[in-house]
């Protein structure tokens, strides 16, 4: 059963962790991926961003669902967070447990390339010039698509 939760508080990588390790000795490999808010020119004060409460959720747990159909998963974790951030907090963090390493990297990397184009999020960067829109890449469509069966 997958934990997913959309949050505007940062979140704890170590109770993440805990919460997904818990007692289960079959795990062998814990996979994590966090992104965080990155200024790549100097200029970035803020980013927002904003969902629609319920629908994202919904999404997250069927895409989690997904990705525990397809690998053999012991646990998945996807916290995404919401609201105005700063350069180098933490935005989102992808957690996969499998018995098997190459598993848990896979559905991560799954995970991940649906959250970067198709999760419902929409992120506004503000700098000193003011605020704009950012659409997800076509590279990180590309990346989807490899997943397509």
């Amino acid at each position: 059963m997958a934990y997913i939760a959309v949050q505007s508080e940062d979140f704890d990588l170590s109770a993440e962790f805990a919460r997904i390790q818990g007692d289960d000795t079959d795990i062998g490999a814990l996979v994590t991926f966090t992104g965080t808010v990155r200024d790549m020119t100097g200029t970035l004060e803020s980013m927002t961003l904003e969902h629609y409460p319920g629908m994202t959720e919904k999404l997250l747990e069927q895409i989690a669902t997904e990705a525990e159909t397809r690998w053999p998963l012991l646990g998945c974790t996807i916290i995404h967070r919401y609201g105005t951030l700063s350069p180098g907090d933490n935005i989102v963090l992808v957690i996969t447990a499998s018995s098997h390493r190459q598993a848990a990297f896979d559905a991560a990397e799954y995970l991940m390339d649906f959250l970067k184009s198709k999760a419902p999020f929409w992120k506004k960067e503000t700098t000193e010039a003011g605020g704009n829109w950012v659409d997800a890449k076509e590279t990180d469509e590309t990346a989807l698509k490899r997943w397509d069966t």
